[in-house]
């Protein structure tokens, strides 16, 4: 799979990676890898928490349940990849990404309202990860290491597009893009303002 490099007509987002975290990224790799490990694993559990809540939409269920399996077996790989280096998982730590991210999400009101923010939310974290690990493919000086992120960012890819449409499956095609619109201008805005770290996915 051969991503554009135009990241905003791919993805959405309107606010690309800045080219310094990769730098970053490459001189803190236990950090990041810890980082990607925890990412992987909660990427599994919030598919298993919707699956859960929603055991009546057969689509979602259906589409879901091998996203928990990937997402497990990515979690794997880079716990292999850990111990291939002699290196440890860390300890989890705040993702103040995601957690601004879930700030967003619409708390009250109907059901339909706050299951579109939970895909949604998804959808932008894949599609950020995507971006992340296409940086990482190009911008690593370690080829291996390349190739490794990008076994990640074309799983990422099809997984942004996955809950998209879901979304327009149980819900109004208009509504869902309305919405959308809506977070991707918030996303900008945390990216804006979110310190580069190199030790964090996101």
């Amino acid at each position: 799979m051969e991503l554009s490099q135009d990241t905003k007509n791919i993805l959405g987002l309107q606010l690309p990676t800045d080219p310094r975290w990769v730098n970053l990224a490459g001189i803190s790799l236990e950090e990041i890898l810890t980082d990607h490990a925890y990412c992987e694993q909660k990427a599994a559990t919030s598919c298993i928490s919707l699956i859960q809540k929603n055991p009546d939409k057969e689509m979602l269920v259906t589409e879901l349940a091998p996203v928990v399996t990937e997402e497990w077996g990515h979690f794997r790989l880079v716990l292999q990849e850990l111990k291939k280096r002699g290196l440890q998982l860390g300890k989890q730590r705040k993702d103040e990404y995601v957690n601004k991210l879930l700030d967003f999400q619409r708390k009250g009101g109907n059901y339909e309202d706050r299951f579109l923010d939970q895909l949604l939310t998804m959808a932008l974290i894949e599609a950020r990860s995507c971006e992340r690990f296409k940086r990482l493919s190009e911008g690593l000086n370690d080829d291996y290491m390349r190739n490794f992120y990008r076994r990640f960012m074309e799983s990422e890819a099809g997984h942004y597009t996955l809950f998209i449409e879901l979304a327009e499956t149980y819900i109004d095609k208009e509504k869902v893009r309305s919405r959308w619109k809506e977070w991707l201008t918030y996303e900008a805005g945390i990216m804006q303002n979110l310190e580069i770290r190199g030790d964090r996915i996101h």
